[in-house]
């Protein structure tokens, strides 16, 4: 199949597919004698894998890692696993770091009386707050 076809039965962009094939996640595409790419059913199935990889978050570099364990049927599912929560343990650092901004934010517009007045804590606090400081609690 043609990339267009390839890209729509793999929901990854031609754009993408060719990114792909530039960065080593998938194999060059055979090409027919007057250039174009040309994909097979196991193509379509890599592509699958990294998109849905993808939609996990997983970085290139890890899909990189996957795709390898994946092609491996030698592989022990363990290698599999601790990959998975190690990238879970990110994440959950991820969120706390975020949900840390979030209540600080939240402190500061339930501070801010939000009227008709110039004064804003939240302004003023962007202005003034220095790496390392406390955080008002």
């Amino acid at each position: 199949m043609n990339i267009g076809e390839a890209a729509q039965a793999s929901g990854v962009t031609a754009k993408m597919i060719r990114y792909y094939e530039s960065v080593g996640l998938l194999e060059a595409a055979s090409r027919t004698p007057a250039g174009y790419r040309q994909y097979d059913k196991n193509a379509v199935q890599t592509l699958r894998f990294i998109r849905r990889s993808r939609d996990l978050g997983f970085s290139l570099e890890r899909i990189k890692m996957l795709l390898g364990l994946w092609e491996d049927r030698g592989r022990k599912s363990a290698e599999v696993k601790q990959l998975a929560r190690q990238y879970i343990d990110e994440l959950d650092r991820e969120i706390g770091k975020l949900q840390s901004i979030r209540d600080e934010l939240q402190h500061l517009a339930d501070c801010c009386h939000g009227n008709q007045r110039p004064e804003c804590p939240i302004l003023d606090d962007l202005a003034t707050h220095r790496a390392g400081a406390t955080q008002p609690g």
